[in-house]
């Protein structure tokens, strides 16, 4: 085995007493050379690509294709050609112009005076002493009293006057004056957690939360109409309307100084302690 040079290189030390002849030595020595070449050769093709529209618009773009400015004078043009087999346009619709507030007056109308109706004046009050107004006048007793005729009977069943029954108070969502627990709403509150049982079956299902309610503030503070919102079931519902139910009487709403009966909704809460 021949002694390596300390210069030698990876292929001579890989090919060392091998056959070079063969044909992967040579193309070991030149694979570096064919790298460069390919990727000078790329490198072009692709920098022409690159420049090669601004190339062509450089050195082959005729003079025709540039674009020419022509002045126009807008006053001068001709006018468009007329068909005469063609039928005019229709004229345009006619503008509705608004109209204008106005009042029925009749011009005086000049009569000769025998065309005029003479117009009978009004009975004096002298002659009123002595007569009865009526549509005719008739000379009669002086002494005669009118007659006053009494109505006829109306039967029975027949002409009836029947009195309206009274329309409704009406109902109020907003006023003026809200209707107030008598002392406010902490004494409403307190008398709420007093007087509420939490239902025993809300109880072993450990429910809470809240009932909304809502009921009417009559006008002398009474509460009626109650009815639950938003419920929450397992007896929960029906504990909040009977204690709501037992309520004393509110302070009634007030709509222009005067009581109304007015629609309030009431969120009562169910805690487990």
């Amino acid at each position: 085995m021949a002694e390596m040079s300390p210069n030698a290189t990876l292929d001579e030390i890989v090919f060392a007493n091998r056959n070079k002849a063969y044909g992967a030595y040579s193309l070991r020595q030149e694979y570096r050379g064919v790298v460069n070449r390919a990727t000078i050769f790329g490198a072009s093709i692709f920098i022409l690509a690159m420049f090669a529209p601004t190339l062509i618009d450089k050195f082959l773009q005729s003079d025709d294709d540039q674009a020419v400015m022509v002045e126009v004078d807008l006053m001068n043009l001709p006018p468009p050609p007329i068909d005469p087999a063609e039928p005019p346009p229709p004229p345009p619709p006619p503008i509705e112009q608004p109209k204008v507030n106005t009042v029925k007056f009749l011009p005086p109308e000049v009569k000769k005076d025998e065309e005029v109706p003479e117009e009978t004046p009004p009975p004096t009050v002298e002659e009123l002493k002595e007569a009865v107004a009526a549509e005719v006048t008739v000379k009669g007793d002086p002494n005669a009293e009118e007659l006053i005729i009494a109505p006829e009977a109306v039967s029975p069943g027949r002409g009836t006057v029947v009195e309206a029954a009274p329309a409704p108070e009406q109902i109020f969502t907003v006023v003026e004056q809200q209707p107030e627990y008598p002392g406010g709403a902490a004494e409403m509150y307190k008398y709420l957690s007093k007087h509420i049982k939490y239902p025993p079956a809300a109880s072993r299902a450990n429910i809470s939360g809240k009932v909304f309610l809502t009921f009417v503030v009559n006008t002398d503070g009474s509460i009626q109409d109650v009815s639950v919102l938003k419920g929450l079931g397992f007896g929960c519902d029906e504990e909040a309307m009977r204690v709501v139910k037992t309520m004393p009487k509110w302070k009634p709403g007030k709509q222009s100084g005067r009581s109304v009966r007015v629609k309030f909704n009431l969120p009562i809460s169910f805690t487990l302690e």
